[in-house]
């Protein structure tokens, strides 16, 4: 596959507030914290602040969203780099987590994002670089590669179960 470098992508989406309850921001506690994020084609993602800020648990918030696309982001570098290093990868999972701490200015930032992938290959034989090419996925990651904190992977590396041979034909099991 070719890759072209130098070439520029531009994303777009929307979002709209919908937590005006009568009088807008007038106070703290006055207005909800929900909105929609959407983008053309897509379906929409109901979201709000985390509900440490006022907002509704049963939505995403940013945080969650900055990890899920990190995570999100890992997965997909890591297929690639498994395709070039010829590891068949048979399933992937990755319960990650991302730290963030407020400031006394009433702001805050990310200090670290951890992630967990459980990657099951299908042979034995292609563990060793199933871990060894998450190095390289993770640099290769863009979102990764756009924040301002670091960025851990603590892979697990499974091989894939041998399926049972089937019966040989005219055997009772």
């Amino acid at each position: 596959m070719a890759v072209m470098s130098g070439q520029t992508h531009h994303y777009h989406v929307e979002i709209e507030w919908q937590g005006n309850r009568g009088s807008g921001t007038s106070a703290y506690t006055a207005y909800g914290r929900t909105h929609e994020v959407r983008a053309p084609g897509k379906v929409s993602i109901a979201a709000s602040s985390d509900p440490a800020f006022r907002g509704e648990p049963d939505r995403w918030n940013p945080e969650e969203m900055l990890v899920a696309t990190l995570a999100q982001c890992h997965m997909l570098s890591y297929l690639h780099e498994a395709v070039l290093a010829g590891v068949a990868v048979t399933a992937y999972s990755d319960a990650a987590s991302g730290t963030m701490t407020e400031s006394p200015d009433g702001g805050g930032h990310f200090v670290e994002a951890v992630l967990r992938p459980v990657v099951t290959v299908a042979e034995a034989s292609m563990a060793d670089r199933a871990a060894t090419i998450h190095g390289p996925a993770g640099e290769k990651c863009f979102i990764a590669a756009s924040v301002n904190f670091p960025v851990r992977c603590e892979p697990t590396i499974l091989v894939q179960a041998p399926t049972e041979s089937p019966a040989p034909a005219g055997s009772r099991e």
